[in-house]
């Protein structure tokens, strides 16, 4: 599978390429993301939680690739006991969900930590749910990643995994084709202050392992009962498994 990296001109790491970008956007990251999806990415949040149930008091969860934290936000309102811990490469951006997590007097359930996804600072068997929003794209390794995922896992937990994918069916494979392709990377040109960004968003999207290929390699890091749901004509896809 071929590596795709924001910036074609450095010979930096992926994952160094990735934290550069994600600090250089992280002011307008979120306000983008709603506006580019127009809001679908609140349903799209909102059907992964779901599948964190059933969620008791207390429940510890892995927030991976957390960025400013929206995914771990819209969680504590569905499950406000819940104690969760995002970890994420890119320092600005977790400074965003900090200053956000203090305003909204979270900071007792919510914690953000800087951390690489492919060598988690954890010790095995430690949360009761890992779940990812659009960062699994980022790993520098898919199949390293998603192992550290599953090892950080309690056994018989579940991990979810929120991913974009390339819509399968007419007319919205092309129509959301050049969108992604041409609209969307110019928005966040105009926007965002790395131009690059956006067009890295698309690229990465057309290379990863989507629907059944994702599903195949969540088994291969360990995952059992592995399966995807097609969210939005199929431009998301929503993964789980469990250890």
């Amino acid at each position: 599978m071929q590596t795709v990296r924001p910036y074609k001109d450095s010979t930096d790491s992926k994952s160094e390429q990735v934290e550069r970008m994600f600090d250089r956007i992280a002011p307008t990251y979120d306000f983008l993301n709603s506006l580019l999806s127009v809001g679908i990415d609140h349903y799209w949040r909102k059907r992964a939680i779901r599948e964190l149930a059933p969620v008791t008091d207390n429940l510890n969860i892995l927030d991976v690739a957390t960025g400013t934290g929206v995914l771990s936000f819209q969680t504590l309102k569905s499950y406000p006991k819940a104690q969760i811990t995002g970890i994420d490469i890119a320092d600005k951006m977790l400074d965003v969900g900090r200053v956000r997590s203090t305003k909204s007097g979270l900071d007792s359930n919510l914690k953000f930590l800087k951390a690489d996804s492919l060598n988690l600072p954890f010790e095995a068997n430690t949360f009761d749910r890992t779940m990812v929003a659009f960062g699994v794209r980022n790993f520098e390794n898919l199949d390293k990643g998603l192992m550290e995922m599953y090892r950080v896992l309690k056994p018989g937990a579940k991990c979810v995994v929120l991913e974009f994918s390339k819509p399968r069916t007419w007319p919205i494979k092309p129509l959301f084709g050049f969108y992604f392709q041409n609209i969307l990377p110019l928005i966040g040109r105009i926007l965002s202050k790395d131009p690059a960004a956006y067009q890295y968003l698309f690229q990465s999207v057309q290379q990863f392992p989507d629907f059944d290929r994702f599903v195949d390699t969540m088994a291969q890091a360990g995952f059992k009962n592995c399966r995807f749901q097609s969210l939005t004509f199929g431009i998301c896809c929503l993964y789980t498994g469990t250890k």
